[in-house]
């Protein structure tokens, strides 16, 4: 008498989960590295003034529409001269176009090698509007 095989396990499931610990460890990793757009639209909402939202794209995407409370500062422009205009320690925000663009990224990185806290707004631009967030100009 045979056994009727299991089913294969789907896309989802064929690679395990890791182990909770792991999954803990990189799920509070990724919260250091990253805030998202309803964040960001919060704090500002409740005058939270402990970070600087860059907005690291070009001045002409900038003047089309940004994240209201954003500085424009393009990637290629983070310099640890411009930075000196902020205290160490500042916090900075850093978002792009959206997860087509590795402009934030690239900032990151830059302002990473300064020694300044950084954190990504995942979704860029594209994440502010798809969550139903108004752009300025």
């Amino acid at each position: 008498m045979s056994h009727p095989a299991a089913p294969a396990p789907s896309a989802v499931a064929a690679v395990p989960a890791a182990p909770s610990d792991r999954a803990l460890a990189h799920f509070e990793a990724m919260l250091a590295f990253e805030t998202d757009c309803w964040d960001v639209h919060a704090s500002h909402a409740a005058g939270a003034r402990d970070f600087v939202l860059l907005d690291v794209r070009g001045p002409e995407l900038f003047a089309r529409g940004h994240v209201p409370g954003a500085l424009n500062l393009p990637h290629g422009k983070i310099t640890e001269r411009r930075m000196a205009e902020w205290p160490d320690g500042t916090l900075f925000v850093v978002y792009c176009a959206g997860p087509h663009c590795n402009g934030a990224d690239k900032a990151a990185v830059r302002l990473a090698r300064l020694g300044r806290p950084v954190k990504r707004m995942i979704g860029g631009v594209a994440g502010w509007l798809d969550e139903g967030f108004a752009l300025v100009n």
